[in-house]
């Protein structure tokens, strides 16, 4: 289950620049996860609830947005999303280059300072390190 170790990694790195930021809650969390980082959304959400427990992410929502795997193929141009094992062009089998589908960052997060305000936005699209 790599999702627990990449989720470690992703509340670290938001209470990291929560800290720089001055957030003392953060409120919820969007992550980009690609096709073909193989992560289940649902071990992911698991993975968040446990880990955050005690920390500045505690009731934090975590939302998740998959990116398909897309290809394009190096011979004839192709745009195409093919089946997980099956890369090859599907108009001409030639070689296809991964566009889309092996995204991991955080897009962003939301928290509260502290102060009397409506909330603050963080995040730089910053990788956890792969698990």
């Amino acid at each position: 289950m790599h999702e627990f170790s990449l989720v470690e990694s992703m509340i670290e790195l938001v209470k990291q620049s929560a800290a720089e930021n001055h957030i003392t809650r953060v409120t919820s969390v969007k992550l980009i996860v690609g096709k073909l980082i193989m992560a289940q959304p649902e071990l992911l959400r698991f993975s968040f609830d446990v880990l955050s427990g005690g920390t500045i992410l505690e009731g934090a929502t975590l939302e998740i947005e998959e990116r398909p795997l897309l290809m394009r193929c190096q011979g004839c141009g192709n745009e195409y999303a093919p089946d997980f094992f099956e890369v090859v062009c599907p108009e001409c089998t030639g070689i296809g280059e991964v566009l889309s589908g092996k995204e991991l960052h955080i897009e962003h997060y939301e928290g509260d300072s502290g102060e009397d305000d409506d909330g603050v936005e963080g995040g730089n699209g910053a990788t956890p390190p792969a698990g």
